[in-house]
């Protein structure tokens, strides 16, 4: 293995050590553009107004689902925890589900029936004056954290 910390002084004016830097740069700055901005939002946590009204509103952009349910509101991933396929809301049954396995969870997020085994996986949330704060970077599963994923809720 070739230890690059002591570098020859010719070496730093060398063309390729640009290069290099160049294509790093360009590599993550692709996959920043073809995750839609996944790579970006490391750190991030993300505004939101307070739902007026129950139902859900799914943020495709950042891959989750803001939902309000009986005077509380949750922030949770936009996949399904079975086999990462987008989920879809149901207003008519107040219910999310996969389309792929059609697992099916209530609106507060917790699993009825299909081939998942758990339920819907919740991201940190906190109230602002009239706004919610979702940090991404907060992710929990009910099956490893049970105590953080109940928590994960605003109660209006």
């Amino acid at each position: 293995m070739t230890d690059h910390s002591s570098r020859e002084p010719e070496c730093e004016s060398c063309p390729l050590a640009g290069r290099r830097e160049f294509l790093r740069d360009a590599f993550f700055g692709l996959l920043a553009v073809r995750f839609g901005g996944a790579l970006a939002r490391r750190g991030a946590e993300l505004t939101y107004p307070l739902p007026a009204t129950d139902g859900a509103t799914i943020d495709k952009d950042n891959q989750l689902i803001l939902a309000r349910s009986e005077e509380k509101v949750y922030a949770f991933n936009l996949s399904c925890p079975h086999q990462n396929t987008a989920l879809r809301w149901y207003p008519e049954d107040s219910q999310f589900q996969c389309p792929k396995h059609h697992s099916r969870y209530r609106s507060d997020g917790v699993f009825i029936s299909g081939r998942a085994t758990r339920s819907m996986d919740r991201l940190g949330i906190r109230r602002d004056g009239a706004n919610v704060i979702v940090d991404v970077n907060k992710f929990y599963r009910e099956d490893q954290n049970p105590a953080e994923w109940a928590a994960a809720v605003v109660t209006l």
